[in-house]
Parts: structure tokens; C-alpha cells; sequence
């Protein structure tokens, strides 16, 4: 049986474009995809973690608090959404209520400074 310390010493050794070269050997050799488990390995490494600090490209817009105006809030998330009087209103009570969800930055940050314009306290998560 193989040396496994000794193995796991000479992988350590390897450059990131030496590994990259043994995987898709690997890969031939056993007739396998490596992808999945290298993306796991890669995002359990707090190293590579670190190294690939990706800016946010989603964000949700979330009512903290409505406010005093919770009229002029309830406008604006009428214009923001789709939704009807009703729907707006309780989603303007319920602190914790997403308004938008997966949006850009620019019309999150848009939406956050027009419900802060109404009174609103706005998150953007």
C-alpha cells in the first residue's frame, strides 16, 4: 500500500496549475468529473475564502420599521411592487417584510432611499 503521508506531502507541493493539470489527468484516466467535490474542497478552505472575497451582486430590500408616515410608505411600495392596497399595507406593518428581493444594487439602494424619503427604516440585505 501506498505512503499516504508521503502522497498527501507531494500534492501539498503542488502549484495551483500543477493541480489543476493532475485533475483533469485524473479525470481522463477514471472517466469522472471532479468538479463538485474541487468547488466544495475549494469553498470549506477558509484560505481560498479569503482569497475570493466576491462582491454582492443581489440584494433585498427589508422594512424595519414603517415609520410615522406609514400612508406615504404604503404609496411607495405600491409604486415599487405590484401589489394591491392591501397586500402593501400589512407588508408596511410587518416589520421584516422583504419589498423587493434579488435586485440590483442601483435600484436597491433606488428603493431604499425612497422609502427612507417616506419615514420607512430600510435594510438592505
Amino acid at each position: 500500500m501506498a505512503d499516504l503521508a508521503k502522497i498527501i506531502d507531494e500534492l501539498s507541493a503542488l502549484s495551483v496549475l500543477e493541480a489543476a493539470e493532475l485533475v483533469k489527468a485524473l479525470e481522463e484516466k477514471w472517466g469522472v468529473s471532479a468538479a463538485a467535490p474541487v468547488a466544495m474542497a475549494a469553498a470549506g478552505a477558509p484560505a481560498a475564502a479569503a482569497e475570493a472575497v466576491e462582491e454582492k451582486t443581489e440584494f433585498d430590500v427589508v422594512i424595519k420599521d414603517a415609520g410615522p408616515k406609514k400612508i406615504d410608505v404604503i404609496k411607495v411600495v405600491r409604486t415599487l411592487t405590484s401589489l394591491g392596497l392591501v397586500e402593501a399595507k400589512n407588508m408596511a406593518e410587518t416589520a421584516g417584510s422583504k419589498v423587493l428581493s434579488g435586485v440590483s444594487k442601483e435600484v436597491a439602494t433606488d428603493a431604499k432611499s425612497k422609502l427612507e424619503a417616506a419615514g420607512a427604516v430600510i435594510e438592505l440585505a
